[in-house]
This record gives structure tokens, C-alpha cells and sequence, in this order.
């Protein structure tokens, strides 16, 4: 039995696809995810933007962030896919650590401290 894990994908669209392929593409991926068995999946259409450095030519590039939880052989898979796809010109997939993220988000929500109490001197 394979361990699934918390992963990241980022992946940028060419920016000159209309928005009804772009979000055909998206749907593409996600589909692709459910088939694979990929659960909490969250995507986040990040819009278009400029490029650091132009990518096959292009200056923009559509950001989509997707957050789930999956096996590696999906993340193979999926990565193969995105590989031979001619709307997508930029991936990268990252592995996230579970407690890191639980730690951040407990560090976003710190109490009020109270107020030091001045003790008198006797």
C-alpha cells in the first residue's frame, strides 16, 4: 500500500488560450486527480501574469496553484501529462510537510498576551 502525501502543483497556461480552454484545461487536471484517486483537492486560478524570464516565447502566463493529497505515482502521472500538453508551458510539483503547515497555521493565531504585572516592591 502506497502512503499518500500533501502536495503542490503549480502549473502556468499559455497565456494566449481563451478562458473557456483555459478552464477546460484546468477541469483536465482536476478530472485527471479524481481518476488517480487524489483527495482535498484545492485550486487556485492565481490569473495572468508576467514571467520572470520568457517561457517558449511568451512574456504572460495563466497561474494556476492546486493543493492535494496523493500518491507519487500520481504525481508521475500528472507531471507526464502536463509534459506532453500543448497549453501547459511551465510545472513544478513540490512535496509539503503536514506538521510544518500545522505550526504555521498555529503561529497565525497567537493569543493576546497579557499585560506584565508590576509587583511592589516591599
Amino acid at each position: 500500500m502506497t502512503v499518500k502525501r500533501l502536495y503542490e502543483t503549480m502549473y502556468i497556461l499559455r497565456p494566449d488560450l481563451p478562458d473557456q480552454e483555459a478552464d477546460a484545461a484546468i477541469a483536465k487536471y482536476q478530472d485527471f486527480l479524481v481518476q488517480q484517486e487524489a483527495e482535498d483537492i484545492t485550486i487556485q486560478h492565481r490569473g495572468r501574469r508576467r514571467l520572470a524570464y520568457d517561457i517558449k516565447g511568451h512574456r504572460e502566463g495563466i497561474y494556476i496553484q492546486v493543493n492535494y493529497t496523493a500518491t507519487p505515482q500520481t504525481i508521475e502521472s500528472l507531471e507526464k501529462s502536463m509534459r506532453l500538453a500543448d497549453d501547459v508551458i511551465r510545472y513544478m510539483t513540490i512535496k509539503l510537510d503536514p506538521e510544518a503547515l500545522e505550526v504555521e497555521d498555529a503561529e497565525a493565531v497567537i493569543p493576546d498576551a497579557e499585560e506584565p504585572v508590576a509587583v511592589a516592591a516591599e
